[in-house]
């Protein structure tokens, strides 16, 4: 008796909107990803087991190194030009358009207010490399004090978070608290690395 042939069924799969989902997907992802800016200085906060997290928008950033040098950052494009033009202004330093710009696409820095135009004029990936000294904090000259007030006065909301590293002396942290106290900043956060409580 002979064998009766079973007419094969294609097994190809039509792909067309499984592709158009993962594309879809994709540029969602690259659209809504935030990436996070290169900081001029790495810090190793210490732990902590708070869990309050920071807002994403409204926050001034001071950032105290290891050796002791201070960092500053502010979100906001548009407060920051507001804010290094209040800067220009206060310490008579006129910016241009473009240090304008810069300053405002800037994640953080830490320099005197002196060589913030040899910062500005270098190109981002050439800023690695620019050995920044810290923002002056101390009680001779404290600049720091300048760019918390000016701050304050473009973004009235603006809350402030001290990123410290675990090996930074306590006189520097104290400086720079004083510094807030002295401008009227009495509620601030401190950044730290979250730790669960070990079960004893």
């Amino acid at each position: 008796m002979p064998k009766v042939k079973v007419p094969r069924k294609s097994t190809s799969v039509d792909m067309t909107a499984m592709t158009d989902v993962a594309f879809l997907l994709l540029t969602f992802f690259m659209l809504a990803t935030q990436f996070k800016p290169d900081e001029p200085v790495q810090v190793n906060a210490p732990s902590s087991v708070a869990e309050v997290p920071l807002p994403d928008v409204d926050i001034m950033t001071i950032t105290i190194a290891n050796d002791g040098r201070v960092f500053f950052a502010m979100e906001g494009q548009q407060y920051k030009e507001q804010l290094i033009n209040k800067m220009g202004e206060l310490k008579q330093i006129k910016f241009t358009p473009e240090e304008v710009k810069s300053f405002s696409l800037m994640s953080s820095f830490g320099v005197p207010l002196s060589q913030l135009k040899q910062l500005l004029a270098l190109k981002v990936d050439e800023r690695g490399q620019f050995k920044q000294n810290g923002i002056p904090a101390d009680s001779l000259n404290n600049e720091l004090a300048d760019w918390v007030w000016q701050s304050r006065l473009v973004n009235n909301n603006v809350r402030v978070a001290i990123k410290g590293d675990q090996e930074t002396n306590y006189p520097v942290v104290k400086q720079v608290i004083s510094t807030l106290q002295e401008k009227k900043v009495n509620r601030f956060n401190f950044i730290t690395n979250l730790t669960t409580e070990s079960a004893e």
